[in-house]
This record gives structure tokens, C-alpha cells and sequence, in this order.
């Protein structure tokens, strides 16, 4: 992500957390990218229980008119706001102790020795144990791993359709 994008999305989730979490819903995450020949900024918004898409709509024009006054993007661009998804995206220490028990997928920028009997490694899958001292607590393969979260570049759940 470029610098110019990096700060639309720093602005648009100061802007959007708090109003998310007063209408009762969690902020997962916010993107600002380039698709074809448009921007597209995208929310996903979350709650206990899942969001439908009145409350997608209900979020979007909740946020709308306040991207307008603050004129957050560079160039016009098509607001879409949705749910995270059966793979939702883990980026904050809360999510990884929310989640813990389920499975989930963790990405790391460059190889990491996580736990000797893995070797090095830049994924690792397997159940999430939770988050403790700036590390995510993983047990992959049976063995429990630690990933410091600056290293990880994408983290996700990972949705077994088996057990569901």
C-alpha cells in the first residue's frame, strides 16, 4: 500500500471506529484500493451474530455523508461497506484472544522459526490459542507456536465447512 492510500485508510478508520462502535458494530477493517479504472473504499463492519445487509446499508449511510465533510480520498471513489466474511481478517491483539479455539491462518513478511519443530516457515495454519506478550499463540501441526505480530503480514480464520 502507498503512502497516499496508507493515510486514506488511517483516516477513514479514525473516523469510522467510533461511529461503528456506537451503532453497535465492530470496525474490522478498511480498504483503499484501485480496481480497474475506479477507487473503491471498503468497511467491513462486524457484530456478535453476524451483519446482514441492513446493516451494511444502515452503516453506509451512517458514514457517507461524514467521508463527504472530511474529504478523505484523493479522487472520487465507490463506498461499499460489508460483512468480513467467513475468512474475516485477524488484525488486532482482541481478535486473536476473541477467536481463540478456532482455526486460523497466520502470514508472516519474511521466514520465522516459530517453534523448532516447524522449522522456518512464512505460513502457518492450525488452531488459534489466543494473543499474550505481543506474540499470537498458534498450535500448528501439534505443536504450539508463538508469531510476534509485527512479523505477520495477513492473518485470517479459516472457515471449516465440515464442522459447520
Amino acid at each position: 500500500m502507498n503512502p497516499v492510500q496508507q493515510s486514506v485508510v488511517e483516516r477513514v478508520a479514525a473516523l469510522a471506529e467510533p461511529l461503528a462502535v456506537s451503532l453497535g458494530y465492530e470496525l474490522v477493517d478498511v480498504e483503499y484500493a484501485r480496481e480497474g479504472s475506479r477507487w473503491v473504499l471498503r468497511l467491513f463492519i462486524d457484530k456478535p451474530g453476524g451483519v446482514s445487509l441492513e446493516d451494511c446499508t444502515a452503516f453506509s449511510h451512517a458514514i457517507g455523508p461524514q467521508l463527504d465533510v472530511e474529504d478523505v480520498g484523493e479522487v472520487g471513489y465507490a463506498l461499499e461497506v460489508s460483512s468480513p466474511g467467513l475468512d474475516r481478517p485477524l488484525r488486532k491483539p482482541r481478535d486473536f484472544e476473541r477467536f481463540a479455539g478456532q482455526k486460523a491462518r497466520v502470514r508472516t513478511f519474511a521466514p520465522l522459526r516459530a517453534a523448532e519443530a516447524l522449522g522456518e516457515r512464512k505460513s502457518f495454519s492450525g488452531t488459534l490459542l489466543g494473543f499474550s506478550n505481543g506474540r499470537i499463540e498458534l498450535e500448528v501441526e501439534g505443536t504450539r507456536c508463538e508469531i510476534p505480530i509485527e512479523r505477520v503480514a495477513k492473518a485470517n480464520l479459516i472457515y471449516d465447512f465440515q464442522s459447520n
